[in-house]
């Protein structure tokens, strides 16, 4: 398994309940792929460079996970479908 590093613009105007109901669903799209999440890290809400989806602010999320290559498509789907998400990107951890 490789380790890899996911940056996740999540919508600012969420409720608390809606907002872990997010979080669970990003760390079960990596677990129900045969990954495991080592961390998830709330970094800050910060103002976007441009609207996205009429949004000019997001909650950055960072996770720390391991995963196995063929499943990262998968995750990101996952993320793609999710409404809630803004934006997400998966890098190689070196």
């Amino acid at each position: 398994m490789k380790r890899y590093e996911a940056m996740v613009i999540i919508k600012p105007d969420m409720n608390k309940e809606e907002l872990d109901r997010t979080v669970s669903s990003m760390q079960d799209a990596i677990t129900k792929n045969g990954g495991k999440v080592e961390s998830c890290q709330k970094w800050a809400r910060r103002q976007l460079a441009y609207s996205i989806k009429k949004h000019r602010e997001g909650d950055y999320y960072l996770l720390d996970f391991e995963a196995e290559p063929k499943s990262i498509t998968a995750v990101e789907n996952v993320y793609k479908l999710n409404e809630s998400i803004l934006r997400a990107m998966i890098t190689v951890k070196e």
